[in-house]
């Protein structure tokens, strides 16, 4: 680990506190996917790597004046965004934290399924990558494995609050599913594996507008990095009436990476986009904002942490729903909700001046800021 490293050699003890490791970590991370972005993106032009862009929800894209021709761009950019993320967390991260080691693994495991899903799209003509209930196995077998493994842990190390819940807005308020054995063990994985694949799905979605997903991405790490950092911190905690949760804080190394690894991927991904995330970048970043809050304990807080990700997810359930359920009517103009408005101009009704992708993409950054701002406000709401 660089920081035992440094410090050893150099008698410098900057290199031990987690605030300059989560800068390093961030800085890191973003000088990464910058310098292994354009390298990537030309490999993946030279080989033809592109997005099929005929996956809309329900209604087909529109050619309207002005409209950007992205059928050439390359996708699984989101390749370069996850490598850059791991190997500045493994340079910067403590490897002796089991909430580090399980987030790294938890989002190379979430990568190597998206990377397989898009692979396939690249190797097979006409193949549109795994199906969708292969990708929820693969998903689900990586999730599944990191939260048994964290029960594990709680159960050996006697840290059964790690199993708890804490519903915001109440002091002292929590569901010890820590006292409830075998049952509480159960409830706790089944809720997780919720939140994990359901925020990676959810960060797939919204990955549909150049910079969108990035950008809202950096906006709840930012959160979740403080919630990380105040949550190891008994003294924080204790004034705040937030539950500890030792050892947490380096989590917040974690969450700059993410943020700076996003950073780097949007230099890329700005409107007009040289490459998309793909699936490869999507589910793990998804993923492992999940598994932040889930260390954070923020899990119920997190629709509003990360509100742009579960507004597109809702939208496109309902959609998806109703639509089969009704005979072929929607609810929404168009699913998930940023098409609806960059391409109608309305969410219910259509007719409306269409939206702007860019117009969209920055609306929605301040949503996710408003959402991340409301959800620090917390802290005090207790």
């Amino acid at each position: 680990m660089i920081p035992a490293l440094l410090e050893d050699w150099l008698g410098v003890r900057l290199f031990g506190y987690i605030t300059f490791r989560a800068a390093a970590c961030g800085l890191t991370a973003f000088l990464l996917a910058l310098w292994w972005g354009a390298p990537t993106i030309r490999w993946l032009k030279a080989h033809r790597v592109t997005e099929n862009l005929e996956k809309t929800d329900l209604v087909p894209m529109p050619t309207r004046p002005g409209q950007v021709d992205k059928r050439d761009t390359p996708t699984m950019g989101g390749s370069f965004l996850v490598a850059a993320l791991l190997a500045a967390v493994l340079c910067w991260g403590r490897l002796d934290n089991v909430h580090v080691i399980l987030a790294v693994a938890l989002t190379a495991g979430m990568a190597a399924v998206g990377f397989v899903d898009d692979f396939k799209k690249l190797t097979v003509p006409g193949c549109k990558g795994i199906s969708p209930r292969a990708k929820m196995v693969g998903l689900s077998v990586v999730v599944l494995g990191a939260l048994a493994a964290l029960v594990y842990y709680a159960s050996a190390a006697g840290r059964d609050t790690l199993v708890n819940l804490y519903p915001p807005f109440f002091n002292d308020a929590v569901i010890p599913l820590g006292a409830w054995g075998l049952a509480g063990a159960l409830i706790f994985v089944a809720f997780q594996w919720l939140v994990v694949v359901g925020t990676a799905n959810a960060a797939n979605i919204t990955d549909g507008l150049d910079g969108l997903a990035a950008g809202c991405m950096i906006i709840s790490g930012l959160a979740l990095a403080v919630f990380c950092y105040i949550s190891g911190r008994f003294d924080w905690t204790g004034y705040l009436g937030l539950p500890h949760v030792p050892a947490a804080s380096e989590m917040a190394v974690v969450a700059a990476g993410l943020c700076g690894a996003c950073l780097g991927f949007l230099w890329y991904n700005a409107f007009p986009a040289k490459v998309f995330m793909g699936d490869s970048g999507s589910l793990p970043i998804g993923g492992l904002l999940a598994w932040l809050a889930l260390v954070s304990k923020q899990e119920l807080v997190l629709p509003l942490i990360g509100c742009v990700f579960f507004m597109d997810l809702g939208s496109s359930w309902l959609q998806t729903f109703w639509y089969r359920r009704s005979g072929g009517k929607r609810v929404f103009t168009c699913a998930p909700v940023h098409h609806g408005l960059e391409r109608h101009g309305g969410l219910f009704h259509a007719g409306a001046a269409p939206w702007h992708e860019v117009t969209v993409t920055v609306r929605f950054w301040i949503i996710a800021a408003v959402g991340a701002m409301a959800s620090l406000a917390l802290l005090k709401v207790r």
